[in-house]
């Protein structure tokens, strides 16, 4: 038993093979980190476009008022008012 430990022991044949393995593991884990970083700055971006799309949709609308055989409609409208942050690039 002790002379299967000792050759273990100084057995170095995988040990190149693992510190490849390290360096290969490290530099793709950087690589994913950068990349999701990216992915998430870009999803934050293209939600501020579609909030930005739905405060600059027009809600004003007016009707003018219908008169015929006996009937009437009353005019009506509406005045959007800009929202607290309209502007293109308002969220950081």
């Amino acid at each position: 038993m002790n002379t299967i430990f000792t050759a273990l022991l100084n057995d170095e044949a995988g040990f190149i093979v693992s510190a490849e393995l390290v360096l290969v593991a490290t530099i793709c884990v950087l690589g994913m980190i950068v990349g999701l970083n990216e992915v998430s700055l870009n999803i934050n971006n293209e939600l501020e476009d579609v909030g930005s799309a739905f405060g600059c949709i027009q809600q004003s609308y007016c009707t003018s008022g219908l008169r015929g055989h006996n009937a009437h409609v009353s005019p009506s409208s509406f005045i959007d008012r800009p929202d607290f942050c309209i502007g293109e690039n308002d969220i950081k």
